[in-house]
């Protein structure tokens, strides 16, 4: 667990906003998207008080083959959140993104919110910008984003109290956002009979993972966990998104109580070195990196993706 005294402190307020929303205060609405052909999941929350809303991991459709982006899947989004006549304040991101492109800019400009991810996301922006020979024009001091959230960093969704909380191993960046009675924990944890994300990238680390995940594991077994991903599971023939912190505890094949930090390390460390990179790692950092922005056009009017050879 982490001994600094801010993550303790965070970790207190956090409980306190689960006391809060199991003693009265509006439980948030959360409705989710699920884009299969990137396996994620897109949640909606929303105050149902007041109507504010969030959106959380948005999902720009990408063609690798044809270079094409779409926006269908954030279009879905859209025509729910019209529907409802949710006011958008948030377009939240849990980390950069290795595995599908943000919708957030676009989304932005439909119906608003400001685009808030992890304050470390400057680490991710300066790997990933020397990888990519990104040059001088790419800012790495997260100026792409509307707002950069610290550890133990308290906002509001309409009356719910809101809280980010620094979840670092998977990326440096990666954050969890409590909402009322839920924890939208992205690539942290997945379904307990999947187990838990990936460690491998540049700046991750499975000790700090661990640590992270233990960390959310201290919350209050009822709370809600809203995940990023599913990929499926032997003998499970539908995807799932929507757990609790009793059912990771008791029952998550990676990190179930028991498990120990030298434990986990090492199974994490072996599974990540049997596993290929996700399969629009290039594309998806790359624009995740800039706040889901496409590159700039060139002298020719054409947006690029750079593919650097033999360095990942």
């Amino acid at each position: 667990m982490p001994t600094d005294p801010a993550c303790d402190a965070a970790t207190s307020q956090i409980r306190a906003i689960l006391t809060g929303a199991s003693a009265g205060a509006p439980v948030p609405v959360v409705r989710t998207f699920f884009d299969q052909a990137t396996f994620t999941a897109t949640h909606v929350v929303h105050d149902p008080a007041t109507r504010q809303a969030a959106i959380i991991d948005s999902v720009l459709d990408y063609d690798p083959a044809s270079g094409r982006t779409r926006n269908d899947s954030a279009s879905a989004v859209l025509a729910y959140v019209r529907a409802e006549g949710l006011e958008v304040a948030w377009q939240l991101e849990t980390h950069a993104h290795a595995d599908h492109l943000s919708a957030a800019p676009w989304l932005q400009g439909q119906v608003g919110g400001r685009l808030a991810i992890g304050a470390d996301i400057v680490q991710v922006q300066d790997v990933f910008g020397k990888i990519f020979n990104a040059g001088t024009a790419f800012a790495r001091d997260g100026s792409q984003f509307d707002r950069l959230f610290h550890d133990g960093e308290r906002f509001r969704l309409g009356s719910i109290d809101a809280i980010a909380l620094h979840v670092p191993g998977h990326t440096p960046a990666d954050m969890a956002f409590v909402i009322g009675d839920a924890a939208f924990i992205g690539d942290t944890l997945f379904m307990p009979d999947y187990g838990t994300a990936r460690a491998d990238f540049p700046g991750g680390d499975a000790r700090m993972l661990y640590r992270s995940i233990r960390r959310l594991l201290s919350l209050p077994d009822e709370t809600r966990l809203f995940l990023c991903h599913d990929y499926g599971a032997p003998g499970r023939d539908h995807f799932v998104w929507e757990t609790t912190i009793s059912a990771e505890r008791q029952g998550n094949i990676h990190v179930h109580d028991g498990v120990t930090e030298d434990d986990f390390v090492a199974m994490r460390t072996a599974r990540d070195a049997t596993l290929d990179l996700p399969r629009l790692i290039m594309p998806s950092v790359q624009v995740n990196m800039r706040g889901g922005h496409l590159p700039e056009p060139e002298a020719n009017g054409t947006r690029y993706i750079k593919i650097p050879l033999d360095t990942l």
